[in-house]
C-alpha cells in the first residue's frame, strides 16, 4: 500500500508539472480564512462530516482573507492547507507568491454573495448613511473650501444635521480582510469621489486622502466580527462594519443602517440595489487532489443545492445564493482544472 500511494503521488507531481512530490501523511482537510466565509465553511465541515463518514470533518479556521491566502501560497505538501477562503478575489500579486512557492494550480470556487453593513448598538439611534458621509467621517483630512484640512468632525450631526447627534465611532475591518477591500472602494472610494477631492493634488497626495484614516475616532479589528461586536458593547457610540449574514444572526444586539435609502438585504443584494455588497469565494489547491482525501467530494457537497442552492442550508444561515447555471459553470470548471 505505501508502494501505491507513493506512485500516485509521484504521478500526479508528474502530471501536474510542479517537481514536488508528497505521498499521503494527512487525512484531514485543512481550511482557513476570511472571517465573512468562516461560519458558512463552519456548517459545511459538520455537514460533510456527517455526510460522508469515510473522511474525517474538515478543519476550518480564520485569519482573514490575506491571512489565508498567504497560508495557502506557503508551498504544496501536507504542512500546508488545502483550501483558502476568501471575501474577495485572489490579488496578482497572491497568484505570484504562490507560484513562487511551487502552487501553480489555483482553483477558485465563487459560491454566493454578502453584503456588507454598518451596524450600531440595538437600542442606539437610528443611522442613515451614504458613503460621503462615512468618508467625512473616517478620512483624516476632508477638503474644505478646496483644499484638505485636519478632519474637525467630532459628532455626526455635524456632518449632517439628519444624523443623530451622536460621537463618531467607528470600528472598520483590518487590512488582512477581504471585507476592508470592498468597504475602501464601494465606501471610501466612492464617498471621497461623492464629495470631491481638491483638483489639484499629486497622485500621491490623493492615495494619502482616500487610505489614511482618523486615529482618534477609527478603530481597525485585524480579529473575527465577534471582535468588532465588543467593540460596540465596551462603547454603544460605536458604528462598526459587519458582514450582512453576521448581521442577521445578531439581529438581537445591533441595529443596522440603510445605506443610500437602502435597507440591506438578501434581495437588496441580489438584485444590486444594495450599493455595498461583494461575491465570496474559497480557492481549492489543486495539487492537493487525490492526495488529501475528500476534496473534491467536499466541492461538490458545498456547491450543491441543498447546501448554498436557493432554498439551501447556507441561505438559512444568511447567505445570499447565486444562480444555478452560475454554480454548473464553476463546478464544471473545478472538474476541468480551467481556473
Amino acid at each position: 500500500m505505501k508502494f501505491v500511494l507513493t506512485v500516485s503521488a509521484l504521478a500526479l507531481v508528474a502530471a501536474l508539472g510542479t517537481g514536488t512530490a508528497f505521498a499521503q501523511g494527512r487525512d484531514t482537510i485543512q481550511i482557513a480564512g476570511s472571517s465573512t466565509v468562516l461560519p458558512f465553511a463552519s456548517i459545511v465541515a459538520e455537514e460533510f462530516g456527517a455526510a460522508f463518514p469515510e473522511y474525517k470533518t474538515p478543519v476550518v479556521g480564520s485569519g482573514g482573507t490575506g491571512g489565508g491566502l498567504k497560508q495557502f501560497c506557503e508551498g504544496v505538501g501536507e504542512n500546508t492547507i488545502d483550501i483558502a477562503n476568501a471575501s474577495r478575489p485572489i490579488k496578482d500579486s497572491e497568484r505570484e507568491a504562490c507560484t513562487a512557492a511551487g502552487v501553480t494550480d489555483i482553483r477558485e470556487i465563487q459560491f454566493g454573495y454578502d453584503g456588507i453593513v454598518f451596524a450600531s448598538s440595538a437600542t442606539g439611534p437610528d443611522f442613515a448613511l451614504t458613503p460621503a458621509q462615512v468618508y467625512l467621517a473616517i478620512a483624516a483630512q476632508v477638503p474644505v473650501d478646496g483644499a484638505l484640512v485636519a478632519n474637525p468632525y467630532t459628532k455626526w450631526s455635524e456632518i449632517d444635521a439628519s444624523l443623530p447627534d451622536q460621537a463618531i465611532s467607528l470600528a472598520i475591518p483590518g487590512a488582512n480582510h477581504g471585507t476592508r477591500e470592498v468597504f475602501q472602494l464601494e465606501v471610501v472610494d466612492a464617498g471621497a469621489e461623492a464629495v470631491g477631492l481638491p483638483d489639484a493634488l499629486t497622485a500621491e497626495e490623493k492615495t494619502a486622502a482616500l487610505t489614511t484614516f482618523r486615529q482618534d475616532v477609527v478603530v481597525e479589528i485585524s480579529g473575527d466580527y465577534t471582535e468588532t461586536l465588543a467593540r460596540l458593547s465596551s462603547n454603544p457610540d460605536t458604528v462598526g462594519v459587519f458582514g450582512l449574514s453576521f448581521y442577521e444572526q445578531n439581529k438581537d444586539t445591533l441595529k443596522v443602517a440603510t445605506v443610500n435609502g437602502v435597507v440591506p438585504s438578501a434581495d437588496a443584494v441580489a438584485s444590486g440595489e444594495y450599493p455595498v455588497s461583494r461575491p465570496l469565494f474559497f480557492y481549492v489547491k489543486g495539487q492537493h487532489l487525490g492526495v488529501i482525501p475528500g476534496i473534491e467530494d467536499y466541492v461538490a457537497f458545498f456547491l450543491s443545492e441543498g447546501i448554498s442552492g436557493a432554498g439551501g442550508t447556507l441561505e438559512a444561515a444568511g447567505l445570499i445564493p447565486q444562480p444555478a447555471d452560475k454554480t454548473a459553470e464553476i463546478m464544471a470548471a473545478f472538474e476541468a482544472g480551467a481556473m
